[in-house]
């Protein structure tokens, strides 16, 4: 934060030095150097005055390009600026940046009093951070007096994890994809997913289903059912124990599985699943069925995620998953755990742990799972779905 003082180091050279004046005239008997302490002096009110009297106000206006700026994304930030006062004589303004954002959000102000003003931010860290306010520092012709005024509210940008492209599912590993569906029906896909019941008032006569109503000889409606479970789940394992100590320093160990717990969800989607993505404690995170809603709702979620509390059994959070695969996605894990794993029997297990000890990932393959280790997430990924070793050593090619 820049300092607040009246004076610029300027002005406090400039009173330093008239004082000095003052302080050799009187020693050295010389009024004249008394004369040019009065005359700095009098110069240093001067800029006071001129930069402190006038009354200033102003509205701001900021509005960034994209609405969810993720990790590693530039964006635009435009800043729309009223002044309400007196032209200013020279000044400079800077927009307030949270450390997790980083821009050149400073520069001098322009001459007229009611302008536009851009520059870029780059997304560093997750969350959601405020922005803002805009300070004018406003300086006199002599640069001698400063004055720093804050002006409109503070925004909000939200920095949600980073999307990493994934290879496509290959072979057995994504024969489910679009076509394993649940025996649940979706909503609003056709005759077949859809059961009649009985006609209420209030319905819609579009609705009659004039088959059941001419089999059952009262008049039925259609009524579709609603989706019992997803095609896919996607479990992120945010249990303090398998993450680094609480402090203000960014785990990357744990924003590597939060950029793959974001990626592997929206793949799946793009591979022709309905996911849902939940923690280790079983609460839903984000559910997605291909809509942009749904999406940013997720990377929200996500964006503010942090480690805390314990981890259920995995098998009851993949109690009755359908055939599409699972991913879990987990920080510090020894071989002994990853031993005791368990997908239930869910086609495609895929596992990616961000500190695995030795032994963790082959435990754990030779259970069925597909593993990785969250050094890159892409490179994790194609680690998993590549082959994963059999129970009793041997590779298995995918």
């Amino acid at each position: 934060m820049r300092s607040r003082r009246p004076l610029t180091v300027r002005g406090l050279a400039t009173l330093l030095t008239g004082v000095l004046l003052a302080i050799a005239a009187n020693l050295l008997a010389a009024p004249v150097l008394l004369y040019v302490a009065v005359l700095l002096f009098a110069l240093l009110i001067l800029g006071i005055l001129v930069v402190h009297v006038p009354r200033r106000g102003g509205s701001v206006t900021r509005r960034i390009s994209t609405d969810l700026l993720t990790v590693g994304e530039t964006s635009q930030v435009a800043v729309r600026f009223d002044l309400r006062a007196l032209r200013v004589p020279f000044g400079t303004w800077r927009d307030e940046l949270p450390d997790a954002v980083t821009g050149d959000a400073e520069g001098d102000f322009p001459t007229d009093n009611g302008t536009s003003i851009r520059y870029t931010m780059t997304g560093v860290r997750r969350g959601v951070w405020a922005v803002g306010p805009l300070s004018l520092r406003t300086i006199d012709p002599f640069g001698f007096a400063q004055r720093l005024q804050d002006f409109g509210d503070t925004g909000t940008v939200t920095v949600v994890p980073e999307v990493v492209p994934l290879a496509p599912l290959t072979g057995d590993t994504g024969a489910a994809g679009g076509t394993a569906h649940t025996a649940s029906a979706r909503l609003g896909q056709g005759s077949d997913n859809l059961s009649p019941r009985l006609y209420v008032s209030g319905d819609s006569m579009r609705r009659i289903h004039w088959r059941a109503t001419a089999h059952r000889g009262d008049l039925m409606v259609r009524q579709e059912e609603e989706e019992s479970s997803p095609d896919a789940i996607v479990v992120l394992d945010r249990a303090s124990r398998r993450w680094g100590p609480h402090s203000d320093e960014v785990d990357p160990g744990f924003e590597a599985a939060v950029s793959a717990c974001a990626s592997t969800a929206l793949h799946l989607v793009q591979e022709g699943y309905s996911v849902d993505v939940r923690d280790s404690a079983g609460s839903t995170l984000g559910t997605l069925r291909g809509h942009e809603d749904d999406r940013d709702s997720l990377l929200v979620a996500l964006a503010m995620v942090t480690p805390q509390g314990e981890t259920r059994d995995l098998v009851s959070l993949l109690d009755g998953a359908p055939p599409g695969p699972p991913g879990m996605i987990t920080g510090r894990i020894d071989e002994e755990d990853a031993a005791l794993r368990r997908h239930g029997g869910a086609g495609t297990p895929i596992l990616l742990a961000a500190e695995p000890l030795p032994g963790a990932l082959e435990a754990a393959a030779a259970t069925g799972w597909y593993t990785g280790e969250l050094d890159d997430v892409s490179a994790a990924w194609d680690h998993a779905i590549a082959g994963h070793v059999a129970p009793g050593g041997g590779h298995v090619p995918r």
